[in-house]
């Protein structure tokens, strides 16, 4: 689990960038900020990719209006999990 951080929600902020859903991100770089304090609200709470997917299919579909089924939420959900969670683990060690 990462920290809280300005740095962390930088990190979050360059994965939905880079996502872009919308494709707006070249232009407006914090079009994804309205996502950023939930999804880490829900990363340290432990929710793992399905729970992300979910919330990333709502955001799509009721606030930015699209088809959730286009920008791949499961994938995305899966990248931030694997950003979120250290190598090794849920503790930082290797071979749990």
């Amino acid at each position: 689990m990462r920290p809280w951080s300005t740095s962390t929600e930088r990190g979050l902020r360059r994965l939905l960038n880079a996502w872009d859903p919308i494709g707006v991100a070249d232009a407006v770089q914090d079009e994804y900020d309205c996502m950023l304090a939930p999804l880490l609200g829900q990363l340290h709470s432990g929710a793992g990719p399905t729970e992300i997917a979910e919330f990333l299919r709502h955001e799509l579909a009721d606030h930015f209006g699209l088809d959730p089924s286009g920008p791949r939420p499961d994938a995305m959900a899966a990248r931030i999990v694997a950003w979120w969670t250290p190598p090794g683990g849920e503790d930082g060690t290797v071979g749990g």
